[in-house]
């Protein structure tokens, strides 16, 4: 280029492309993949997904569609600090990776700890108390540990103030100053409240939380005294609004307590940690964990807090819901993902759960892999060098957004009924929650969202994986649900009929016509009955109406599954449905939607159809309940 030819940017070689250009070419694919005829706006309407909380999130986003408010996004560490909380956000040292231990007993508890710290973890998060060690062994399970080096965070459920006091007490016995201790006393009476559904002494807890965080101001400084611990809505069922709403509620109730035993508000917003659930959904939780940083400055902001004292300190940790106990190997792919989505979020402290933490006590293989994923996404990814890496994404910021506002008016929602205490006892946010469970619960078992290695793909022959048994986690309040719930149901079903005649209920796919025609759908049904640990039997060859009854005995399954193409379907169906009834089977599906001859095949014989949407745990269960009768 010379000074007077003027310089010419890449994309000027090309014609812009405008988002009409765009629609045509969706319109091309939608028309021949027979889904719509569609067209224009349309068109890219039936390529949008549904999300929790009535969010949809369209197939494409730019600058003109983001509609992003530049000053609802800021800048790092300065309000509504949806970018970061500090101005260099975790690029200076990066997140702080805080492993949980619930082992009770102290010795062994002692061990993972030492493990940990000595292998790249640096802060502890204990179980103490009702459902973990027992708070008097607490120095037992710190024993060799540098509490200048490592940050303590305690969850002591109803014993926090005992707990509080033995940490404390354990800080002056090692030396720390107690204005150099960190970590977070853990104190949390609205989320005991939820977790035990018992508001008995939910007042004097409130005070003595209170009383905690006057005393951790004045000589504790860097320590916070409580935490506004989300998780059980999360793991009640609850959406990610949800449980951001709740999260809201719960630290304006604290600020009024804090504030009334005279704290000012900067103060008390220090007080308060805020722990989420990070999910595989990275995207969301990218987008959760930005959203809470803004609706929390808002909060702090409206009730008088400096523009200092309005950052919120998070806390991730991956969730529980998405954890499978069956093929749990799957696990450590999800809490990657969802760690991942945790620290490019800012979460200032980052948990990634055991994959086997759903089957009891992690061991020493599942400890190292949790702790040894966020060592490399901090040391080999340096994810934690670039801040906010998904700042400025129109889908990121987009998202965040919609996900705020959402939140805030369940927050507001709560408020408007007397805040959470009111919002807990009067079955609100129950009720709340169990309709998002029951409507994702549909999901589930239909498959549109599926769950790898249980509700697709799952591998019976695979040996089971065992664990001791972990301490049995205080309730009586909401309840705590998983994913692949209404699965392992099914399985149990299958493993119990295994114990008792020595082989697990089977299904023959009976393969009509040739393997072009009918492997796509003998896939489907295979991959479906295994879902509910049903085995599947298949004859080596395609069978016909002759031959299929003979194939059926031999299999020794008591039900069956028909398997082709349409075409085939309309010459043979029928008739192959009539001769497996005659040769004894309990029921009769075929694989694929029936139209318009449905009254046809179920007057030959066939009992229920399966297809892509369907109720898949109905089916499976009733499937069950055939073999199990008979």
């Amino acid at each position: 280029m010379t000074a007077e030819s003027p310089e010419l940017p890449l994309a000027a070689a090309f014609p812009d492309a405008d988002r009409e250009q765009w629609q045509r070419l969706v319109e091309g694919v939608l028309r021949k993949s027979g889904v719509t005829e569609a067209a224009g706006a349309a068109a890219e309407d039936a390529l949008a997904t549904e999300l929790q909380d009535g969010i949809r999130i369209r197939p494409l986003y730019t600058a003109e569609t983001a509609g992003t408010d530049t000053a609802a996004v800021g800048h790092p560490g300065f309000p509504p600090f949806v970018r970061a909380g500090r101005p260099e956000g975790t690029a200076v040292s990066g997140w702080d990776v805080r492993q949980r231990h619930v082992h009770s007993d102290p010795r062994r508890a002692n061990e993972s700890v030492l493990a940990d710290l000595e292998n790249g973890v640096t802060s502890l998060w204990l179980t103490v108390g009702d459902g973990g060690l027992p708070v008097a062994e607490l120095p037992q399970a710190l024993q060799g540990v540098y509490l200048d080096l490592a940050a303590v965070a305690l969850d002591a459920g109803a014993d926090f103030t005992a707990a509080a006091e033995e940490l404390l007490r354990l800080y002056a016995a090692s030396g720390v100053p107690l204005s150099e201790a960190t970590g977070t006393l853990g104190a949390d009476p609205l989320g005991l409240l939820a977790r035990t559904g018992d508001d008995s002494k939910l007042r004097v807890q409130l005070e003595a939380a209170a009383r905690l965080a006057v005393r951790a101001a004045g000589d504790s400084p860097k320590l916070r005294a409580l935490a506004v611990d989300a998780l059980p809505y999360h793991e009640a069922g609850g959406s990610t609004a949800e449980e951001l709403g709740a999260s809201l509620a719960t630290g304006v109730a604290y600020l009024r307590e804090l504030t009334a035993a005279g704290l000012d508000v900067d103060t008390a917003c220090r007080q308060l940690e805020f722990r989420y659930a990070a999910t595989a959904d990275q995207f969301l939780t990218i987008a959760k964990l930005r959203a809470a940083r803004r609706l929390w400055a808002r909060v702090a902001e409206v009730c008088g807090a400096s523009s200092a004292g309005a950052a919120q300190r998070q806390h991730a940790v991956t969730s529980t819901v998405m954890m499978t106990r069956r093929d749990p190997w799957v696990n450590m792919l999800r809490t990657t993902v969802a760690g991942l989505s945790a620290g490019v979020g800012g979460a200032d402290a980052v948990t990634v759960l055991p994959f086997d933490a759903a089957l009891g006590l992690p061991d020493a293989f599942a400890r190292r892999i949790a702790r040894n994923t966020q060592s490399v996404l901090l040391e080999e990814s340096h994810l934690s060098k670039v801040i906010d890496p998904a700042g400025g994404s129109w889908y990121v910021e987009s998202l965040t957004d919609e996900l705020a506002r959402v939140a805030w008016a369940f927050f507001q929602e709560i408020e408007g009924g007397g805040g959470q205490a009111a919002a807990l006892r009067s079955g609100l946010i129950r009720e709340r929650l169990a309709g998002t469970w029951r409507r994702r619960s549909e999901d589930l078992a239909r498959r549109r969202e599926p769950i790898t290695g249980v509700s697709e793909f799952p591998h019976l022959a695979e040996p089971p994986v065992h664990r001791e048994p972990a301490p049995v986690p205080v309730g009586g309040g909401l309840p705590r649900v998983r994913r692949d719930d209404a699965y392992e149901r099914l399985r149990s079903r299958s493993d119990a009929h295994l114990a008792a005649g020595g082989e697990r209920p089977k299904v023959f796919l009976a393969a009509l016509g040739p393997a072009v025609v009918h492997t796509a759908r003998v896939a489907f049904a295979a991959n479906l009955f295994q879902a509910g640990g049903i085995e599947t039997v298949q004859e080596s060859a395609s069978v016909d109406v002759e031959s299929v009854g003979e194939a059926f005995v031999r299999s020794g399954a008591g039900i069956v599954c028909v398997c082709s193409s349409d075409a085939v379907y309309g010459e043979q169906a029928a008739a192959v449905a009539a001769a497996l009834k005659s040769a004894g089977a309990l029921r009769v599906y075929l694989a694929g939607k029936p139209g318009e001859r449905r009254e046809e095949f179920v007057a030959a014989g066939v009992d229920a159809f399966v297809f892509a949407g369907c109720d898949v745990v109905e089916v499976l269960s009733s499937a069950l309940d055939v073999m199990e009768v008979a």
